[in-house]
């Protein structure tokens, strides 16, 4: 008899867990982060860019206005504006003994960036983000120089695609 208690109870318990489970499982809310109901893609139309100081910055900023603006270029009247910096190193990680000469190295670029409201200069959202990008060497000086440039533009594109994410979550909320 009382083991039939017990399993009773167990079972109810179980059910009791379920439930409680889906309530507050029903409570989170998941969705598409430029979904159309949260206004995100006219927030971010709606951002404007600092001006760029390095070539790195200005990949970096040319990137942000096309994620931000889907293509469409500028924004005219920003109601948010971005401060961003960045910086570009590069590494050698393959060393020749023979020649005491690098093969290969990476090159690390580093955006910081603060997003603030216009009208009241309200900071959203300051972070910062890095992407690395690998590269070869050559023993051409310019090719070598043209190699690093690519994986310059090839990690600015990349660490604007995080700074890009970040800003359209601070913007969905």
């Amino acid at each position: 008899m009382s083991s039939d208690i017990a399993c009773k109870l167990a079972r109810n318990a179980g059910i009791a867990m379920i439930l409680a489970s889906a309530a507050f499982l029903s409570a989170c809310q998941v969705r598409p982060l430029y979904s159309e109901s949260s206004g995100v893609v006219e927030k971010l139309s709606s951002v404007g860019f600092s001006e760029a100081g390095s070539r790195v910055e200005q990949q970096v900023r040319n990137r942000l206005i096309f994620l931000a603006s889907r293509g469409a270029g500028e924004a005219v009247n920003p109601q948010y504006q971005v401060e961003i910096h960045a910086t570009s190193a590069v590494a050698d990680t393959l060393l020749a003994e023979s020649s005491d000469t690098s093969k290969a190295g990476r090159v690390t670029i580093n955006v910081s960036y603060t997003l603030r409201a216009t009208a009241d200069n309200h900071v959203i959202k300051a972070g910062s983000r890095q992407a690395t990008a690998l590269v070869d060497f050559s023993e051409q000086e310019f090719a070598k120089q043209r190699a690093i440039r690519d994986a310059e533009n090839r990690a600015a594109d990349q660490t604007a695609e995080f700074v890009g994410a970040d800003i359209a979550a601070a913007l969905s909320r």
